[in-house]
């Protein structure tokens, strides 16, 4: 059996006293030095780069008071600084060795600077706290978020191994041991080590963010290598489902079984089946050493049936609008061959498909005489009279201004007549996938000449995803995308996005640096928008783990209600009272004081004080029992009468009969209308039909996806469609909060809902293959040349052209 829970007050602050399991305790000393020597040298740059950031805002001070601070700042860094990494890494290993004690909230703001501690499980006393702790705290957080934002997979795989480890359901990212969250609650401890100031601490959480933050992903995606190395679920990984998932038989499972490993843990066998899209058990128990069982999700199977051969392109897509793409690891060259041949298919097809007879010979134009004959097209605006609006156009205009000069007829040659098909076909996929009347339309279009250019010069633009031209074109398109609602935009960004299509207009004569530089100013910009949006998502995250925790509550004190009354038999109307208004005072006090507290203890009193005096035979009061439920009743909202007439009827043992039924059904219809606590004052939903297979498929899925995904719902029977960012669901109230591309909340679902949803084809996962509008204009744009060229789908396909 695994360890019971330890208390906080008693959680280990070491490894050689948490009393672990043997292979436990060996792994996480494992993952404990290699997350430390990773760290060890980032940390050491951040204290030198803080030590000169101290020195030059001295010099730099404008008053001797500030300027003396600041030295006084640093004299008393360099007399501490050799103890901030000694306590960063006990803070590290305290929190890999509780691991099996009870979760404590993230961020305290209430403990005491450096002791490490965190507060007591449980609903916490609500109190103000000092406005420099709420600086620090959120400082941090955004700090963490951003992390676990660029680490979303690996965290979330982390999650379930460290679950396993710890004997529990699977981890959230703010509970896992060496997550982002832990190593900031770490750096927050250990900076009190240095004695400096609040505001000197906020520069040295900005300095950490940059030095030892910043490559922190790679170290978590080594650390879950290690894991699973371990043989802590090996071979985990998630696996978005593609194709419509057929029914796990029962009877299927059940004879599979489970084979038992030389620790002792159980592992599905080979050839079990997993449910569809699972990844590990979220919401299960973790498998152990001590008999813990793990719920198997998806096995290690990719495509070719290897182990880990999920192309990282099937993952759900989770990163913030015109964030840039990570590159593929991919043949360039090989690509742009592959594609030259299905141009070639493509050419001969349409030969067949309209003889004709022979052309007479024309004059090939060189490709430096088509880049700078677009030149002088780049530079002027669409709206002038006559001017080319499609790439057709362009190429019209080109060639008519040839035999103006030449006096004779004039072509392209093979090479570049590619290029103007290639991307004329993805604009006109790029244009279905955009809005006509969005403020951005007009600026796809004033990039077709611009990147035609680049496109003649390098043929890479149309298979590297990384390109600077290609990551400008998708962040000027997906500000028009079809997906975005009428306040998914933020207007203020528009002016960025006409400044860097001028600048390219203006300035691009060959030097892809025009690009980059554009791209470099656009993405300042949408970082400050992500900050924004994601700083706003966590708050409505925070908000709706508190509606959570309320349902919690509401559970436990309906728990102990039935304890108190067991068997008893109650008269019908006392009963409807305990169980609608005395239940919502143990709520209110579970939420307010928690469950270790004197002041639930004695509510818990009370309630059975009332049970015993509701079913005795004769006649009793309390005077102050009735005084202490006409209070309580009043704190949860009860006006004085009705609490008073409430109380009188819960503490007395009069029979129910002698009540005047007037009163009592005046009050019950008071009750009937009135609203509960934490409850919505809406109809209660309807009762839905079991799920189907495939329904149930989907459900799972759900509950294994990553916090962040994206999610596409069709909103119409034209196919129209908006994305949503699936921030948080709840596994006990099966609420799923999704937000828009500003962060903004655009409402709750129960994951049931969107699970039918996704079953009968009214939302679809995004995967990150399709999650940058370019990527699916431009697989769209592939598929059109593989059937052209009578390729199908079982072809070669370039780059970044996955069906």
């Amino acid at each position: 059996m695994p360890n019971p829970p330890t208390t906080e007050s008693s959680a280990p602050r070491s490894l050689a006293t948490a009393g672990l399991p043997r292979r436990v305790r060996r792994v996480l000393e494992q993952a404990l030095a290699l997350v430390s020597e990773d760290l060890d040298g980032n940390l050491g740059l951040m204290l030198s780069e803080f030590e000169q950031e101290l020195f030059r805002l001295a010099d730099q001070a404008r008053n001797p008071g500030t300027e003396s601070g600041y030295m006084q700042t640093l004299r008393t860094f360099r007399l501490n600084r050799s103890d901030l990494v000694p306590h960063f890494m006990l803070e590290l290993e305290a929190s890999v060795a509780g691991i099996r004690s009870a979760p404590a909230s993230a961020m305290p703001v209430a403990n005491e600077p450096g002791t490490g501690a965190a507060p007591a499980p449980g609903f916490g006393k609500l109190s103000l706290v000092d406005e420099a702790v709420m600086d620090e705290g959120t400082v941090l957080r955004e700090i963490a978020s951003r992390q676990e934002g660029r680490a979303n997979l690996p965290l979330h795989l982390l999650g379930q191994r460290f679950g396993v480890l710890a004997a529990t359901p699977a981890f959230d990212a703010e509970r896992i041991p060496l997550g982002p969250q832990s190593l900031c609650r770490a750096m927050r401890a250990a900076s009190q080590a240095l004695r400096i100031e609040h505001d000197s601490r906020l520069l040295l959480y900005r300095i950490f963010d940059r030095q030892v933050m910043a490559t922190y992903s790679r170290i978590l995606e080594r650390l879950d290598e290690l894991l699973d190395r371990e043989g802590i679920l090996p071979g985990l990984t998630y696996v978005p489902m593609r194709t419509r998932a057929k029914p796990v038989e029962a009877d299927d499972e059940q004879e599979e079984g489970a084979s038992e490993d030389a620790d002792g843990a159980q592992r599905p066998r080979r050839g079990s089946r997993p449910a569809p899209g699972a990844s590990g058990g979220a919401g299960h128990p973790g498998r152990a050493e001590e008999g813990g069982q793990v719920h198997a999700g998806a096995r290690d199977r990719g495509p070719g049936g290897g182990r880990g051969t999920w192309a990282p392109g099937q993952r759900p897509h989770t990163a913030w609008m015109g964030e840039p793409p990570e590159p593929l690891a991919e043949d360039e060259n090989a690509a742009i061959d592959k594609l030259l041949q299905l141009l070639s298919g493509r050419r001969e097809v349409l030969g067949k498909l309209r003889p004709g007879k022979a052309v007479a010979p024309q004059d090939q134009m060189s490709t430096s005489e088509i880049f700078h004959a677009l030149g002088h097209l780049q530079s002027q605006p669409l709206a002038t009279p006559g001017a080319p609006q499609t790439l057709a156009d362009v190429r019209q205009t080109l060639l008519a201004q040839a035999r103006q000069r030449k006096g004779t007829g004039a072509d392209l040659s093979p090479q570049d007549s590619d290029t103007f098909e290639l991307l004329d076909m993805l604009y006109t996929h790029l244009e279905e996938e955009i809005r006509v009347d969005a403020p951005a339309a007009a600026l796809v279009r004033r990039l077709q000449v611009p990147l035609l250019r680049v496109a003649l010069q390098d043929r890479a633009f149309f298979v590297r995803n990384h390109h600077p031209a290609r990551q400008l074109l998708n962040t000027v398109a997906e500000s028009a995308a079809r997906w975005l609602d009428d306040n998914d935009f933020d207007p203020h960004f528009l002016a960025p996005l006409q400044k860097a299509v001028t600048d390219v207009v203006e300035k691009y004569d060959g030097d892809t640096e025009v690009f980059a530089s554009s791209n470099e100013q656009l993405q300042t910009h949408l970082q400050a928008q992500v900050r924004k949006a994601e700083m706003l998502e966590r708050r409505h995250t925070e908000a709706a783990r508190g509606k959570e925790k309320l349902e919690v509550a509401k559970l436990r004190a309906a728990e102990m209600m039935n304890a108190a009354i067991g068997e008893q038999r109650l008269p019908k109307f006392t009963r409807a009272l305990l169980n609608q208004a005395w239940a919502d005072v143990l709520t209110l006090t579970l939420l307010r004081q928690g469950e270790d507290s004197d002041a639930w203890r004695k509510q818990l009193d009370v309630t059975r004080q009332i049970v015993e005096t509701c079913t005795r035979d004769e006649a009793a009061n309390d005077p102050a029992l009735t005084a202490h439920v006409e209070s309580s009743l009043a704190q949860v909202g009860y006006h004085a009468e009705e609490a008073a007439v409430i109380a009188q009827r819960l503490t007395s043992s009069a029979p129910e009969n002698e009540d005047d039924p007037a009163s009592r059904t005046e009050l019950a219809m008071k009750l009937k209308a009135r609203t509960r606590l934490g409850e919505d004052a809406k109809a209660k939903k309807p009762k839905l039909s079991p799920r189907t297979p495939e329904e149930q498929a989907r459900y799972e899925q759900l509950r294994v996806l990553p916090f962040g995904t994206w999610i596409e719902f069709i909103t119409n029977q034209q196919g129209d469609v908006v994305r949503r960012r699936l921030s948080w669901f709840s596994p006990i109230t099966d609420n799923a909060l999704f937000v828009n591309q500003r962060g903004q909340r655009v409402g709750e679902h129960s994951l049931d809902a969107v699970a039918r949803m996704l079953a009968n084809g009214q939302a679809r996962i995004v995967t990150a293959d399709r999650a940058r509008l370019v990527d699916r204009a431009w697989q769209a744009a592939v598929s059109a040349l593989r059937s052209f060229a009578g390729v199908g789908d079982a072809g070669g396909e370039p780059a970044g052209a996955k069906p």
